[in-house]
């Protein structure tokens, strides 16, 4: 009896040391026991995406932008993004954009002009939107503009209406309003010249800048006279002797403008016009954030510009000037789709749209648009507009380049519309 009594105690040893071994929850780990029901944490997701754009005057309403999706993938999705925004000057923007897309180092997004879409599609340089959300926010006529194929290329961002700027205080202490005829447009020159101003703000240093006015007086002069010239001139049929008159209105602009123009930049022009050094200033409704963050007090206008005195050709370019496209070879399409949706977010786009004064062009956008946006498209409620004109990228900088030339007089009129035609015909015969 006894000996059984021992073995009933040892063993009743045995299991006391033995519970006394095991801890009740599991010693140096983080992780909480499997059956906790709390969940486990995890790291994040790091990613990176490669976004190009070519409004360098907007760079920190996009760097916000940017860093809120950021903050917004981490939040939602637990990804650590990484967004390198790269926004060449404008006038570099271009050849640079050209060097990746041909160098196998395109960005996951980037911008174009609406009117290169079909190239740019056509060279595989663009991934259908079509069935992303935010294809269903834009307004039909805007979506048309960055539409090729059936298929919805890019997301709108800048869809302008737009003519010279002008500063309606001066206009108004030397009793002007905006002119509708070449005649007229004179006679505001005349009339600000007595009273001490200076009428045309000139910034051509940078090639783009003083191809707004071809932009400008092509626009009027063939929607309101000749609108069969573009499809001539692709069939090599046409020429730019048509356009000569053209000149007139460029003649009064360069003659009656501020000195040193090759030296001035667009961004110190638009500084320099919101000061009051000029009347008017041939630039688009984008030099808003400039000009307004210069002087947030004037009271900036926006005409159209007279090319003759026929008023059917003094009308505002309507265009998307800017597309946010998306990489079909992105090594990050998902994300890329996601920041291309949060440009149309119903909760943030109206902000950044309206922090830089670009017009709504889709049912998220909420925002009253600027007085001078509102001023350009009254000219469009009145049907006096027309459709930016579709001129091949090597001509429009052709254009830019040869103003720089004619403003110092290194070419004549006659030898700039002999230069512009071989052009042309160059690049129409590919």
């Amino acid at each position: 009896m006894k000996k059984y009594l021992a073995l009933f105690l040892a063993l009743c040893m045995l299991l006391a040391l033995a519970a006394c071994g095991e801890p009740s929850e599991p010693v140096g780990s983080s992780e909480p026991p499997a059956d906790s029901g709390e969940p486990v944490s995890e790291e994040p997701v790091e990613a990176e995406l490669d976004i190009m754009m070519s409004f360098p005057q907007f760079m920190d309403q996009w760097e916000t932008y940017c860093k809120q999706f950021e903050e917004k993938m981490l939040a939602e999705e637990n990804i650590k993004l990484t967004i390198n925004l790269e926004m060449p000057s404008s006038g570099d923007y271009e050849s640079v954009l050209q060097t990746r897309l041909t160098g196998d180092d395109a960005p996951d997004l980037f911008t174009l002009h609406s009117n290169n879409i079909a190239a740019y599609y056509d060279a595989g340089h663009l991934a259908d939107l079509s069935g992303e959300a935010l294809a269903e926010k834009i307004y039909p006529d805007v979506a048309a503009m960055v539409t090729y194929d059936g298929k919805l290329l890019g997301v709108p961002i800048e869809s302008q209406a737009w003519g010279p700027l002008y500063n309606k205080a001066i206009f108004e202490e030397c009793g002007l309003e905006v002119p509708n005829t070449l005649d007229e447009l004179k006679n505001v020159v005349a009339v600000l010249e007595e009273n001490g101003y200076t009428p045309f703000m000139l910034a051509f240093q940078e090639q783009w800048v003083p191809q707004l006015m071809t932009a400008l007086t092509l626009g009027g002069k063939v929607s309101g006279e000749v609108p069969d010239w573009v499809d001539r001139m692709n069939a090599g049929e046409g020429s730019y002797t048509e356009m000569a008159e053209i000149f007139d209105v460029i003649d009064l602009i360069m003659q009656h403008g501020t000195d040193r123009a090759m030296e001035q930049g667009s961004e110190a022009g638009a500084a320099a016009f919101a000061n009051g050094e000029a009347a008017m200033f041939v630039q688009g409704t984008w030099a808003s954030g400039t000009i307004m963050t210069t002087n947030p007090d004037m009271q900036l206008g926006v005409f159209a510009l007279p090319i003759n005195n026929n008023v059917d050709c003094t009308r505002v370019n309507l265009s998307v000037s800017t597309t946010l496209a998306v990489h079909p070879s992105s090594d990050e399409m998902d994300l890329a789709l996601k920041f291309a949706n949060y440009v149309l977010d119903d909760a943030d786009s109206s902000a950044l749209f309206e922090s830089c004064s670009f017009n709504p062009l889709a049912t998220c956008h909420t925002y009253e648009p600027a007085s001078w946006v509102a001023d350009a498209s009254a000219y469009v409620s009145e049907g006096r507009c027309y459709k930016d004109l579709v001129l091949p990228s090597a001509v429009t900088d052709e254009q830019g380049r040869l103003l720089q030339e004619y403003y110092v007089g290194s070419v004549t009129k006659d030898e700039m519309i002999q230069r512009l035609d071989e052009v042309y015909a160059q690049t129409i015969a590919g």
